[in-house]
């Protein structure tokens, strides 16, 4: 089944609202990666549970009246319930289990009896816009990896370009890294060449690593396998004189070792047959392969590259000794922008209409002077990024920043100048997620595994009136491992959704403020104490002998 979001200014549903939700569940399906089986990206995160409920959740969408919610359990619609007009349209809870549950084998067993899915972060919440979502998060991070450093003459080393990790060699190229990618299915690599993605694929890696060494090619792709390859750069790097990779990273579906991971010895119809047949050897085998992908990347940081994990969960899986010297992204890099509540904010023209986006994409790039990093990044971004799905943009705003735009848009809907503008976030934000391996891996007060924050998150989402509010948790690889929020509010020009808005999104990344601060981070305590900040912190300390 091809599903195609809905262009132009003509609606099925009964309000704006619901319509916008509509549209951005019809995209998600539109940019994934296996339409067909409802996959959007990662190998299995989904849109819906099967087709039966993705066409009752569309019938119902279509019928939603704008003081009714429709409550999702899993990917299936539960049913409708009178709430009032600024209530949330849509409720969702995704594959959240008690701790005995939250198993791997548990959570296969129960997918494939079509009692569960894994949503993803943004999948079953229909908030991914393709890798437009993850490309301004990847150019962040990219250029706090090169501590601010030009790009010019500098490489990447990474693997992936499935949803998420075709953002790599075009957020690359925009800070003027080359990038060699590793990619085993050829069809991902034929996607992203011809969308204007890649400048060549060589056929063997002395070809690779002559076009990205000599900058004749920027983004240069390689069929094989991630941890065949890197372990015969890492061994090249031994020679004197051999040019290692700037930047050493991962962006394969490693967080599933069943699923998202090719072992190596094997080709992907081998792949695909021995999971039938053995699935346990398929991920010991995909395990063993990762550990020695590990191996590969710890060398070269011996060497001298600057190695991370990039949030795929390769490190837990790869189960090898030293795999955690390896740092993880947001520890590493990224935590002092949460701590300001900066993080992956995201807009989408649901109308289709490119102009629309360039109305939003303005006042972006003006509305912050005092941030000059956010014009730069709308720039490159209109100049370089290629279309994908419905007219969308990721930018990194912050706290007040987020609803200071997202009202300005509302009142340019509401003149006429803009069609109706979703905005939504990755889930992997400041409030949003608890994952200790990942997004709150190394938390200064130990609360790595706290999932108290996306919950709060949540409840504080749906008191502030947001559109459409989820809860995630781990699956596959991600089991046990996971709990997220996530958020989608719809500027339809109207002074309800400027009150929705403004609330909603303040409350969201205010939140992620909060918990940076209460655990000790002093940037965001500076930003609790800005002039103007509506955040207040209560320190239980100045009460201990009260």
């Amino acid at each position: 089944m091809t599903v195609r979001a809905l262009r132009g200014s003509e609606r099925r549903c009964r309000s704006w609202r619901a319509e916008a939700l509509l549209r951005m569940l019809e995209n998600v399906l539109e940019v994934g990666e296996r339409p067909e089986d409802l996959v959007v990206y990662a190998s299995l995160g989904k849109a819906a549970r099967d087709w039966p409920s993705y066409r009752a959740i569309v019938a119902a969408l279509r019928e939603l009246e704008e003081d009714q919610t429709l409550v999702l359990q899993t990917g299936r619609p539960v049913g409708v319930l009178r709430t009032h007009a600024n209530a949330p349209m849509v409720v969702s809870a995704v594959n959240n289990t008690v701790g005995r549950w939250a198993t791997e084998e548990r959570f296969y067993q129960r997918m494939r009896d079509g009692q569960t899915i894994w949503g993803g972060l943004t999948a079953a919440a229909w908030q991914y816009i393709g890798r437009q979502g993850v490309l301004a998060g990847t150019y962040e991070l990219f250029r706090a990896a090169l501590a601010g450093q030009p790009g010019e003459g500098r490489w990447v080393l990474t693997a992936g370009l499935g949803g998420m990790g075709s953002a790599q060699p075009i957020s690359a190229g925009m800070l003027g890294l080359s990038t060699l990618v590793v990619e085993a299915d050829p069809a991902k690599i034929d996607k992203l060449r011809d969308a204007g993605g890649l400048d060549a694929v060589a056929g063997d890696l002395d070809e690779a690593l002559t076009l990205v060494r000599s900058g004749a090619a920027r983004a240069v792709a390689l069929r094989g396998n991630a941890a065949t390859v890197f372990t015969d750069i890492a061994a090249r790097a031994q020679a004197p004189g051999f040019d290692v990779p700037d930047l050493v990273t991962d962006q394969t579906a490693a967080h599933d070792a069943r699923y998202g991971y090719l072992p190596e010895g094997l080709d992907l119809a081998g792949w695909h047959e021995l999971r039938e047949r053995d699935p346990a050897e398929v991920e010991r085998r995909a395990r063993e392969s990762m550990s020695r992908q590990v191996e590969a990347m710890l060398a070269l940081a011996d060497a001298g590259s600057v190695v991370f994990e990039n949030g795929n969960n390769l490190r837990v899986q790869a189960s090898h000794p030293r795999a955690f010297e390896i740092p993880g992204f947001m520890e590493a890099y990224l935590r002092p922008l949460f701590c300001r509540g900066i993080g992956p904010f995201r807009w989408v023209a649901v109308s289709g209409d490119e102009d629309d986006l360039a109305v939003v994409d303005g006042l972006a790039a003006t509305l912050f002077p005092e941030r000059p990093e956010v014009a730069e990044w709308i720039k490159l971004a209109r100049e370089r990024i290629p279309p994908q799905g419905l007219p969308a943009r990721s930018c990194w705003l912050g706290h007040g920043e987020r609803s200071r735009l997202a009202v300005a848009v509302n009142d340019e809907v509401r003149a006429g100048r803009c069609g109706p503008v979703l905005f939504s976030r990755d889930h992997l934000d400041s409030a949003g997620m608890t994952h200790p391996k990942i997004g709150t891996e190394g938390m200064k007060d130990g609360s790595d595994g706290v999932t108290d924050w996306p919950l709060l998150d949540a409840m504080l989402l749906s008191a502030g009136g947001a559109d459409l509010v989820a809860v995630h948790s781990g699956g596959g690889g991600y089991a046990g491992w996971m709990q997220s929020a996530g958020v989608s509010v719809v500027a339809d020009g109207t002074p309800a959704a400027a009150g929705r808005l403004q609330l909603a999104l303040d409350l969201d990344s205010g939140l992620g403020v909060l918990r940076h601060a209460t655990a000790g981070y002093p940037e965001a305590a500076e930003a609790v104490d800005a002039p103007g900040s509506d955040v207040i912190s209560i320190n239980t300390e100045e009460y201990r002998d009260a």
